[in-house]
């Protein structure tokens, strides 16, 4: 099993707006290294951290899980869609989605600056000066820290 950060401004599509639709698909991610994450890593089942991004704390809402793997995203053919691209070939995608699903939002959301005091999470991609991919991996260690921490 693999683990994963997947963040999301809250006025956008929060932990809430996936726990009343139960399924979601994760649609235009437009960068390279998280189309991969998505297309050749996330597996059906996989965990994953809902972090609300560009949020006044930003910090992780919840818990939801990869529920169907990687497969073409439509909006890279819709040309009304702001995430369209026509470099884009039906017969060779550019752009993955992958399914989550809801399964819990936690009492209370997980500060960045929290995050960032906590003993055993030196090392996390979300921590470090620079890193803003919106789908990052996550250890299973900094996973079980945070989910102690939740609790």
């Amino acid at each position: 099993m693999n683990y994963w950060l997947m963040k999301s401004e809250p006025a956008v599509y929060s932990i809430d707006h996936l726990k009343k639709e139960k399924v979601t698909y994760w649609d235009g991610v437009r960068n390279y290294q998280a189309r991969n994450f998505m297309r050749d890593k996330m597996k059906k089942g996989d965990k994953v951290f809902f972090y609300h991004s560009n949020a006044e704390p930003p910090g992780i809402a919840g818990i939801a899980e990869v529920e169907k793997e990687g497969y073409p995203d439509p909006s890279q053919f819709d040309k009304k869609s702001k995430y369209f691209d026509p470099k884009s070939k039906k017969e060779n995608p550019t752009w993955i989605l992958v399914d989550i699903k809801y399964v819990k939002k936690f009492k209370d959301l997980l500060s960045l600056d929290l995050l960032r005091s906590v003993s055993g999470l030196d090392e996390m991609l979300l921590l470090k000066k620079g890193q803003r991919l919106s789908i990052q991996p996550v250890s299973k260690e900094e996973w079980n820290v945070i989910q102690k921490i939740a609790e």
